[in-house]
């Protein structure tokens, strides 16, 4: 608990900083910096990398409920960095998104037009290309958006409070447009494999503060979040050559898989189509608490929601959604959404 509220309390300053447009706050001193960057070089040579360029799934998914004709076709979109991309991966239905896409399709029984505009290596400050390239040209915005961001933030020493403000911004442009709008917080990096002490220590206490970080702007500006951060914890450092792809360092098809099953609760709830209420099930762990308990808590274990609580105020709701396996579906034409 003493972990919690102290990680709490610096994701809230980092929050308060980057919503008055405050400068980064140091979370390490110079000598520890300077046996990061000595671990990291250290690292480099070690994890692989990929120069790949991810698998394109853009298209509609739910071909089997193309007979539909009382509702129109829900709209996705996907923002963000590699692991929005799907980098690692060799088939259009291995990547997030297009699980998410065939997710949706299967939960709301509809056909989802899907549509990917993340940059591998994009660190936030790209959002607001990818938030600009999402809206124009289509017939209004999406209905709901996922954003995966936050690990190059970290590797590429993004002051945090810098970062959140990038990703908060694009969060209340996309709900002025009137999308909804899912963000999987900033993953693990004290996962990675071949990565070792001290600087498995390091990237693990960076990451999940941007984590927690994230989700108090996040929250605030409208949107809700899932942290990623422990499903690329226990469930990769157990079993890595499953979870990790050939380059040590992106998710494999299945570790894309146990990701999005996590999401998708969300994305639905988002949208009003899960069978779950919108209220806590403390039998379950979950509760009403202030957004930055909630925010670091939920860095803390994977697959964790948070949203803004009905009573709005500075209280959030913590979920712990139940999981659906996901349908594995190539889009019907493979090539980019125009509406």
């Amino acid at each position: 608990m003493p972990m919690t509220m102290s990680r709490a309390r610096v994701a809230r300053r980092i929050a308060t900083a980057a919503a008055f447009g405050g400068g980064g706050i140091g979370l390490l001193g110079a000598a520890a910096l300077g046996v990061l960057l000595t671990e990291v070089r250290l690292a480099r040579r070690t994890v692989g990398g990929s120069s790949d360029i991810p698998p394109c799934a853009d298209g509609r998914y739910g071909a089997a409920f193309g007979h539909r004709t009382d509702r129109p076709p829900l709209r996705m979109g996907f923002l963000g960095d590699s692991t929005a991309a799907g980098q690692g991966v060799h088939r259009a239905s291995q990547t997030p998104g297009a699980l998410l896409a065939s997710g949706l399709a299967a939960v709301s029984e509809l056909p989802v037009d899907f549509r990917n505009v993340a940059l591998p290596g994009a660190q936030s400050d790209d959002l607001a290309r990818q938030v600009e390239l999402m809206l124009a040209g289509n017939p209004g915005a999406p209905d709901i958006c996922v954003i995966m961001i936050g690990a190059n933030d970290v590797t590429h020493r993004m002051p945090p409070a810098q970062s959140v403000r990038h990703l908060s911004d694009a969060v209340r442009r996309l709900r002025a447009a009137g999308c909804a709008v899912v963000v999987g917080t900033c993953p693990d990096l004290g996962t990675i494999e071949p990565v070792y002490q001290p600087l498995r220590w390091v990237a693990r206490r960076l990451s999940r503060q941007l984590a927690a970080a994230q989700t108090i702007g996040v929250v605030e500006s409208g949107g809700r979040t899932v942290s990623l951060g422990d499903l690329l914890g226990p469930e990769f450092e157990a079993r890595p050559r499953e979870l990790f792809g050939p380059d040590n360092y992106h998710p494999s098809a299945e570790g894309y898989a146990t990701a999005a099953m996590a999401v998708l609760p969300t994305v639905c709830a988002a949208l009003g189509l899960w069978p779950e209420q919108e209220r806590p099930e403390p039998a379950r762990g979950e509760g009403i608490l202030p957004v930055e308990q909630a925010a670091a808590e939920a860095a803390a274990e994977g697959g964790t929601e948070v949203a803004a609580s009905a009573s709005r105020g500075p209280w959030a709701l913590l979920k712990h959604r139940r999981r659906r396996r996901l349908p594995a579906e190539e889009p019907t034409d493979g090539s980019p959404v125009t509406g």
